[in-house]
C-alpha cells in the first residue's frame, strides 16, 4: 500500500463510505489491472471476485476492449447527441435492440445506472400525462429495492439508512411485498410462498391502478439487498398484472443483465419483456460510464409530437459518448466470439463445487445461486455488526476482493474465471470465515 499521509487520503471523499472507517482500515491503492485480478503498487495480486462492484465482465485491460477504444479515440472522441448522431450509438442501439428480440426498439443514454432510473421513471410519468391520464403520477417498487441514489430512484429505494436520511427530499411511493424467497415460512413451499406475495401485489393494484404509473422491479435478484433471489413465476405474474390494470412494467437491469443470471437479460427467465429496460454496468463490459434506457415503440409514439412539451425532456452533456459505445459494442462482440451464455454455464457449476462446503456449513444458511452471482447469509446470531467490514480487510490480506452486504456473502466475478480461480475464491472464503467467526 502507498503511505499517503491522512490530508492526501482526504482529498477524495469516496462513494458510501464513513471515511472515519479508514482510519482502522486503510485504503487500498491498486495501480494496475489485468484479466481477473487487480494490483498494488508492491504489485500484490487480488482477486476481483465482485467484478468492481458488478460492472466488469471480460477482465480489466481486455486487449480487445482496449482496441476498440483507442481506434474510436483516433476518430470521435465525443459529439453531443442532440441535433447530431454518430455511428457508435447507432450500432449500439440496433444491437441491443435486436437483443430483445425488437420489443424494445427504443434507446435513450444515460451515464450511469440511476441516471437510467430517473430517465425512464420520468419517462413513465411523461408517457401517461402526453396520453392525458395525468392522475397516474406514483410508482410501485418492492419491499427491500434498491434502483440508485439520486433522487427520484431513492424514491423507489427501500433501504431505511437512505430513506430516513433523505425523506424530506423523497417522493412517496407504494411498497409491495419482496418476493425473497428468504421469506418463505416454515410450513411454506416456494409455490404457496410466491402465490401469497402475487396476490398482495394485486391488492395493491387493483385497488391504485388508477393513480398508478409504473412498477419497478430488479428481475429475478434484488442485488444490493442481500442478492434476494424470486421466482420467474412472480415475474411472470409481474408482467400480467401490469397489462391487467394498465400499469407500466420497468425492468431494473442494470447489475442483472448482460448475462449475470444464466440468460443475456434476467427477464428472460419469465419468457416476458418490460415496456421499459434500464441498463448499465455491465454494459461496457466494466470500462466507462454509459447507461441505456430501452423502450417500447408505444412509449416512443406518445412522445412523438409537434408540441414541444410532448418531447421527453432530458438530456445530459455526455449522452451517447462515442468511446463508450464503441466499448459497449466490443463488449457484446465478446459475448458472439467467445460463445459466453454457454461458458457462463461452466463457469456456475465450477462456483457451485468451490462451494460446496458452504452448502453443509451449520453457521451458514439460505445458500443460493443463479447463473454466477452466488450467494450465502451467516447466521445472524453470529454476524456482528461489523463483519463485513472485518471480512472485506481479512480478504484483502489473502488477496481477494469481496464486498459482503450485511451478513451476505456473494460472488459475482468476472466470466473469465478459471476453475483454479474459483477454488482460490471458494477456499480464501472459507478461510476468512473460520478466521473471522473464531
Amino acid at each position: 500500500m502507498m503511505n499517503w499521509n491522512s490530508r492526501s487520503l482526504a482529498a477524495i471523499w469516496h462513494p458510501c463510505t464513513q471515511m472515519k472507517g479508514h482510519e482502522e482500515i486503510p485504503l487500498l491503492a491498486i495501480k494496475r489491472g489485468k484479466g481477473a485480478f487487480l494490483y498494488d503498487h508492491q504489485d500484490k495480486a487480488y482477486l476481483d471476485s465482485i467484478s468492481s462492484w458488478w460492472t466488469n465482465l471480460f477482465g480489466h485491460a481486455n486487449p480487445s476492449i482496449n482496441q476498440a477504444i483507442t481506434d474510436q479515440l483516433n476518430e470521435l472522441e465525443h459529439v453531443m447527441l442532440a441535433g447530431m448522431t454518430h455511428e457508435p450509438a447507432i450500432l449500439l442501439s440496433e444491437q441491443l435492440s435486436a437483443l430483445t428480440q425488437n420489443n424494445l426498439g427504443h434507446a435513450f443514454y444515460g451515464s450511469d445506472g440511476a441516471s437510467a432510473v430517473e430517465i425512464a421513471l420520468k419517462m413513465s410519468f411523461h408517457y401517461w400525462r402526453n396520453l392525458g391520464k395525468v392522475k397516474k403520477t406514483q410508482f410501485v417498487c418492492l419491499a427491500n429495492s434498491y434502483h440508485g441514489e439520486t433522487l427520484g430512484a431513492l424514491s423507489v429505494t427501500d433501504i431505511p439508512i437512505f430513506s430516513d436520511t433523505y425523506s424530506e427530499l423523497l417522493r412517496s411511493k407504494i411498497l409491495a411485498p419482496s418476493p425473497d424467497l428468504r421469506l418463505i415460512q416454515e410450513h411454506q413451499s416456494e409455490e404457496e410462498f410466491t402465490l401469497q406475495t402475487i396476490l398482495k401485489l394485486e391488492e395493491i393494484l387493483s385497488a391504485q391502478h388508477s393513480t398508478i404509473a409504473a412498477l419497478i422491479i430488479e428481475p429475478m435478484v434484488q442485488c444490493a439487498t442481500g442478492m434476494a433471489m424470486h421466482s420467474s413465476t412472480y415475474l411472470k405474474s409481474v408482467r400480467g398484472l401490469c397489462d391487467k390494470y394498465q400499469i407500466l412494467l420497468i425492468a431494473d437491469e442494470i447489475a442483472v443483465g448482460f448475462g449475470r443470471t444464466g440468460t443475456f437479460f434476467a427477464s428472460e427467465h419469465a419468457d416476458i419483456w418490460p415496456d421499459l429496460m434500464t441498463l448499465s454496468k455491465g454494459l461496457t463490459g466494466g470500462y466507462l460510464p454509459l447507461s441505456v434506457v430501452l423502450s417500447r415503440d408505444k412509449i416512443y409514439q406518445a412522445f412523438y409530437s409537434n408540441q414541444t412539451s410532448h418531447g421527453f425532456l432530458h438530456s445530459h452533456s455526455y449522452t451517447g459518448n462515442p468511446l463508450a459505445c464503441r466499448s459497449a459494442l466490443a463488449t457484446l462482440e465478446l459475448f458472439k466470439t467467445l460463445g459466453t451464455l454457454q461458458q457462463n454455464c461452466i463457469l456456475a457449476r465450477q462456483l457451485r463445487r468451490a462451494f460446496d462446503w458452504a452448502q453443509a456449513d451449520s453457521r451458514l444458511e439460505h445458500f443460493r445461486q443463479l447463473g454466477t452471482i452466488l450467494a450465502f447469509d451467516v447466521k445472524k446470531d453470529l454476524a456482528t455488526p461489523y463483519f463485513s467490514k472485518l471480512f472485506f480487510a481479512k480478504a484483502l490480506e489473502k488477496g481477494l476482493l469481496i464486498r459482503p452486504i450485511g451478513n451476505t456473502v456473494y460472488v459475482m466475478p468476472p466470466y473469465i474465471l478459471t476453475e483454479k480461480d474459483c477454488l482460490f475464491l471458494g477456499s480464501t472464503v472459507q478461510i476468512c470465515l473460520d478466521e473471522i467467526l473464531r
